[in-house]
């Protein structure tokens, strides 16, 4: 079974990608900022799975921290079959009231270090083989802020290095959720149930990471999960963007 590094590993659909992947006996390179949490989960997946877990505790706004991580990537002796960019967070979707400090480690988390990680990564599996998968969203097929820009980038350049790379065995996917039970809304400080969204709408992560696994494992460059969002996407193309804005205000994907 391939090894994992997986961002933003401590909770969340990080966590999901963890457990699924061990339970098939896939080792794993945890990242995450909460060292404690990491060997929380790994100490878990080691007595359930019997697998090899590797904990790297970084953040991925801080370049040194990016480095460290693309260095593990680097390490062809020791390789990387799966990357996962799964790390990231949301902030108000009012740009011009957020402390734009804020918004710049908003762009590095979710765009940098995941160009920088893919980089890596792309350096050792040409030819090798291997599988990127980048987590967005559905937001990025709507205008939506700075959260839709970051996730429009992942999909649009997941697309492009699927098709480039492809030839080299390296397959890139784009996994876009739309709403799904994790603790991104209330790292947000939105309570369950409050968020304005009905429950139709809300997926179970491990459904998600389930189809993305799936669809990766098909060289599929982009993942949408579940049938209601694969509708969703194909109707926003066809909207304009004011409304589609408009409607997006309601909740954060």
């Amino acid at each position: 079974m391939p090894t994992a590094l997986i961002t933003g590993a401590s909770a969340g659909l990080g966590a999901e990608f963890a457990r699924q992947i061990a339970a098939k006996h896939g080792d794993l390179v945890l990242v995450a900022r909460r060292a404690d949490a990491l060997e929380e989960l790994a100490d878990e997946l080691r007595r359930a799975h019997g697998v090899g877990v590797e904990v790297l505790t970084a953040d991925l706004a801080d370049e040194n921290d990016v480095h460290r991580v693309a260095q593990r990537i680097s390490d062809s002796a020791n390789p990387i079959d799966l990357l996962i960019n799964n790390a990231g967070f949301g902030l108000p979707l009012q740009f011009a009231d957020n402390p734009i400090e804020d918004e710049v480690r908003h762009l590095r988390v979710h765009v940098e270090a995941s160009m920088r990680l893919m980089h890596a990564a792309l350096g050792v599996m040409r030819g090798r083989g291997g599988r990127i998968i980048n987590v967005a969203s559905v937001a990025g097929f709507i205008s939506r802020s700075t959260y839709s820009a970051c996730k429009s980038w992942l999909i649009g350049f997941s697309r492009w290095a699927n098709g480039e790379y492809g030839r080299d065995g390296v397959s890139v996917t784009a996994v876009c959720p739309g709403f799904t039970h994790t603790t991104f809304h209330a790292r947000m400080g939105l309570e369950p149930g409050k968020e304005g969204i009905p429950a139709i709408m809300w997926l179970d992560a491990a459904d998600v990471v389930r189809e993305a696994l799936r669809d990766a494992a098909k060289g599929k460059a982009v993942s949408v999960p579940s049938l209601r969002y694969k509708i969703i996407v194909a109707v926003s193309r066809l909207l304009p963007s004011s409304l589609t804005a408009g409607v997006a205000r309601r909740g954060r994907v």
